[in-house]
């Protein structure tokens, strides 16, 4: 049972730093895209090939991973970030069906349909911890710097920002570029967990539901996108005999944020110990301010 509980964490883990490189381009820069299951599938193909083929530490196969999918990332923003609203949403959707095609026809070196056995199983829950840990240090320091300011102007408008100096091309493919590093992170920890990989495990579905957990968790909040993965991964692990309606739990969920939240769950706000303290504060001195109206009443 212990070692069930393990492993759900360590999918919690993958699945936020995975996200978290969404939250930085979707909730941050307001780039939508459809294109991160292609390259959690790079990073997954490109640090499992280096681990069975060159016998890497883990540490340099999640290297090679993030560079090769960084390095992808640069090419096609180069191509489609020039593009506006829908049509680079289209285009991503396209390169991340165009890598699992590409992945299945490669049986010389990725297995194929049939899958890459023979990973050596390194991802445990103190690589996950540590992991996360990295990664969220990582984020919030971009976002708290020069470069995470830029990319707040561009999602608030991207006409101003120009207009006083900001490169938003060249921003808006460094936002590209780390959300897709993000990912392939997250794919070759995900690849060295499961020892076991296939093409269909990086479709459209997976790219949708980092893109939908973004979403509810708050656009805008990267603590808001770790609070909705970790919702959502443990959820249809904890209801198992309806794991399969996931999706659509997705889907239902998104329509009532956006009705009802339309900022999700957490907005633009972040979960933080101090926003727990005033959180706390206030509502004792609402409670205090209740019982001082009984009293005299």
């Amino acid at each position: 049972m212990a070692g069930y509980y393990e492993g759900l964490l360590i999918l919690v883990g993958i699945n936020i730093i995975a996200v978290i490189g969404v939250s930085i381009l979707t909730g941050f820069t307001r780039l939508f895209s459809f294109g991160n299951g292609g390259f959690m599938a790079i990073g997954a193909y490109t640090g499992a090939i280096l681990s069975t083929k060159l016998h890497t530490p883990l540490a340099v196969s999640i290297l090679g991973g993030m560079l090769m999918a960084g390095f992808v990332a640069f090419l096609l923003g180069k191509i489609t970030l020039g593009l506006k609203g829908d049509y680079f949403l289209i285009a991503t959707l396209g390169f991340g069906e165009s890598v699992r095609v590409i992945i299945e026809n490669l049986q010389g070196v990725t297995g194929g349909a049939r899958g890459y056995s023979g990973i050596p199983m390194k991802t445990d829950l103190f690589v996950i911890v540590i992991s996360v840990a990295l990664a969220i240090f990582i984020a919030w320091n971009i976002l708290h710097s020069k470069i995470g300011r830029n990319f707040m102007a561009i999602r608030e408008q991207e006409i101003a920002a120009d207009a006083i100096g900001i490169d938003t091309a060249k921003y808006k493919n460094i936002a590209f570029v780390i959300s897709a590093m993000f990912a392939a992170w997250a794919g070759v920890l995900f690849a060295h967990y499961f020892t076991f990989i296939v093409p269909i495990m990086f479709n459209l579905a997976k790219s949708s539901e980092m893109t939908i957990t973004v979403v509810i968790g708050g656009l805008g909040s990267l603590t808001g996108s770790i609070v909705a993965t970790t919702l959502l991964t443990l959820l249809p692990e904890l209801a198992r005999a309806a794991a399969e309606y996931r999706m659509l739990a997705y889907g239902v969920a998104v329509v009532l944020i956006i009705t009802l939240r339309p900022s999700g769950l957490m907005g633009y706000k972040e979960f933080s110990a101090r926003a727990i303290y005033y959180w706390v504060r206030d509502l004792f001195s609402r409670k205090a301010v209740k019982s001082g109206e009984e009293v005299s009443s």
